[in-house]
């Protein structure tokens, strides 16, 4: 009886072994391995989105809460990147894709809107104001920008001549004719402001100045037809800010702008889905260089990893706002409390491919039994306190779809940097990029 014990116990480990022999000599090429990535977090957007209006839901839990009718504004603007990819890679079908973007922008005409702007969260049923914040019942300019954003890629996509693609561009040109850009310089100063409400007026009190993720705003607001902002507005209200301009070196790389460090990496994102940084300079900045240094100092400091963190390396890094073990912040080598965030080095594989791609095979072989799920993925992970995240967040999934994607074809920045108006924007404000035609 012994005997056979000892048989089974040795017969079991060989097998174990064999197991683990034949999973590393079957592992995933690096394009299988991004094309899983890429679908699994996609489903957050598809699988999960509203069923009613389409819409990205906040999160994949109702912790805070929420609730489960919140919906996001600039989630689902990086959720229709998402879209497109799919429809593009062919994981759904183009009209499958056009009419589900239909729905969704046929309820944005019916949702809430303050001159034109979104709420940063609504009810995904019903389009009322879900309040972000006390007063924040009302428009958020910038999670409008990240919407808009996407959607002038969704009309550059769907250029189709049938009538559900023709309805698509239209409504979607109407929401984005009907944004009043130059209400929310409060009357005309020479910066935009993030919120207004009915209720509450100004009292959110949130100009925006730089350098931060709100760039993208800034370039919206200069190329709108109907109600545009002047340069002015970018030049002495965005760039004009003692936390703008940098020029200070950290581990031996220079950072053009923003903070010590460069702040937490969704910087580098979520202006940068739609707007190419390649080549994209105006007089305050190389943006292909602040982003690659940017990232690459965020990886160099986890390398360094001062507070002595468990895990931290030169394969996992990544530091960016998202759900930590005490609830969420925005993490960053100044704000540093042990989290890594997968988007944080997946959403930067334009700047970084091969440290991101290191990092990658990190978190899905190493670590994938702890953090990878349904939707890609967790939010985040804290190996010191043995924590892993069990949520997902759209504007943490959002970014790695479409970053992956513009790192291997540049999809979407081919599509956003096309628009017609984007290119006159972006002339207006001192741009230059390749991507700019001479005539227009």
């Amino acid at each position: 009886m012994k005997k056979l014990l000892i048989l089974l116990i040795l017969f079991s480990f060989s097998t174990a072994y064999a197991q683990k022999s034949q999973s590393k000599s079957t592992q995933l090429t690096d394009d299988q391995l991004l094309d899983k990535v890429q679908q699994q977090t996609f489903k957050y957007f598809w699988d999960f989105a509203h069923p009613v209006s389409g819409m990205a839901r906040e999160r994949s839990n109702t912790s805070f809460d929420y609730g489960a009718e919140v919906v996001t504004t600039g989630g689902t603007g990086f959720g229709v990147m998402a879209l497109i990819v799919a429809t593009e890679r062919g994981w759904i079908t183009r009209d499958t894709a056009a009419q589900h973007m239909l729905k969704m922008v046929k309820f944005l005409a019916k949702a809430n809107s303050f001159h034109g702007v979104f709420p940063h969260w609504m009810n995904g049923e019903t389009g009322k104001v879900i309040p972000f914040g006390r007063k924040d019942d009302g428009a958020d300019l910038v999670e409008s920008s990240f919407l808009f954003q996407g959607l002038l890629c969704v009309r550059q996509y769907f250029n189709g001549n049938n009538p559900i693609e023709s309805e698509l561009r239209n409504r979607i040109n109407w929401l984005w004719s009907e944004i009043e850009w130059d209400w929310f310089t409060r009357g005309g100063e020479e910066v935009l402001y993030w919120h207004w409400s009915p209720n509450n007026d100004w009292a959110m009190n949130f100009p925006l100045r730089g350098y931060n993720e709100t760039l993208i705003t800034y370039v919206l607001a200069a190329s709108a037809d109907r109600y545009p902002v002047s340069a002015a507005v970018y030049h002495r209200g965005f760039a004009q800010s003692n936390f703008f301009k940098n020029g200070k070196t950290f581990y031996n790389i220079k950072l053009p702008l923003g903070f010590d460090y460069g702040g937490p990496l969704f910087f580098a994102h979520y202006s940068f889905l739609g707007l190419d940084p390649r080549g994209l300079k105006d007089q305050y900045a190389d943006y292909w260089e602040q982003n690659k240094n940017h990232t690459l100092i965020n990886r160099a400091y986890c390398i360094a990893n001062p507070k002595k963190f468990k895990g931290y390396g030169e394969n996992c890094w990544g530091l960016t706002a998202s759900d930590n073990h005490l609830g969420y912040g925005a993490q960053s080598p100044t704000e540093d409390l042990g989290v890594i965030t997968p988007t944080g080095a997946l959403s930067s594989f334009p700047y970084t491919p091969e440290y991101s791609m290191k990092a990658l095979k990190h978190f899905y072989y190493d670590l994938g039994d702890k953090i990878w799920g349904d939707y890609g993925f967790v939010d985040s992970f804290n190996e010191t306190e043995n924590w892993y995240a069990k949520s997902y967040l759209a504007i943490d999934e959002g970014p790695i779809v479409v970053m992956i994607e513009n790192y291997r074809t540049g999809l979407l920045w081919k599509l956003f940097m096309s628009c017609p108006e984007v290119q006159r924007g972006l002339k207006k404000l001192g741009f230059e990029s390749p991507a700019l035609k001479t005539t227009n």
